[in-house]
């Protein structure tokens, strides 16, 4: 069974960093590795993703704040988020997609909030 862990969420200040991980079962060398976000009572919505040959792309509300990379020697990829904001309050997924699998972790709360 595929697996897909996210930490490094908590509680934070605003204007302070966390960095989100995301540690897979398998061997991501393949897919596309995305991290997405839901608040309370929204949709969830695409922050950020990267690609097998490290093409990137954010969505808006978090361009220049976010950073996304990955290692694929660890199965694991990364969401540097800085300068955070209460808006940013969500819990966030990690998502491993090909053109035949699509996968999903648990997700990890991030709070922003003095």
């Amino acid at each position: 069974q595929v697996q897909l862990v996210e930490s490094g969420g908590g509680l934070v200040q605003p204007g302070g960093s966390l960095r989100l991980s995301c540690a897979a079962s398998l061997s991501i060398s393949t897919y596309v590795m995305n991290w997405y976000r839901q608040a309370p009572g929204k949709q969830r919505d695409l922050v950020a993703t990267i690609t097998p040959n490290r093409a990137t792309n954010y969505a808006e509300s978090v361009k220049g704040r976010c950073t996304i990379s990955r290692d694929d020697a660890k199965n694991t990829v990364y969401l540097q988020m800085d300068s955070l904001k209460p808006e940013d309050t969500a819990v966030y997924y990690c998502n491993a997609r090909n053109l035949i699998w699509d996968y999903w972790g648990q997700g990890t709360q991030v709070t922003v909030s003095s």
